[in-house]
């Protein structure tokens, strides 16, 4: 079956930078696409990153210049680097797989997540 992994989650100051990792495994299909999403309690879950197959990527307004959603296709990786971190960041992150080439940046269209990683950003 499919699944998605995350890790690279931990606690960090303001300014500060993480990376974070998912391994995907079990899809075989030739179209897809990755996103990253987060979420804090009370809130929904907001769409951060996403990368398709050609590499083209889109970020939300509040990401754009201090995140970068990457891939390593050998490895079956997708990364999120997360530079200049905000106590605003602080959510847990989750990937997920769109099972489709419409390449979305809204969680309602993904099909399959991860269990998500926990990230706090602290003053």
């Amino acid at each position: 079956q499919v699944q998605l992994v995350e890790s690279g989650g931990g606690s960090v100051q303001a300014g500060g930078s993480l990376k974070l990792s998912c391994v995907v495994s079990g899809f075989t299909d030739d179209r897809y696409c990755i996103g990253w999403f987060r979420q804090v309690p009370g809130k929904e879950r907001e769409g951060v990153a996403r990368i398709n197959l050609d590499g083209d990527t889109n970020y939300a307004n509040s990401v754009k210049g201090r995140f970068t959603i990457s891939r390593d296709f050998a490895a079956y990786t997708y990364y999120l680097q997360m530079n200049s971190l905000k106590p605003e960041d602080t959510a847990v992150y989750y990937c997920a797989l769109e099972d489709s080439s419409l390449c979305t940046i809204y969680p309602t269209w993904y099909d399959y997540w991860g269990m998500g990683t926990q990230v706090t950003v602290s003053l």
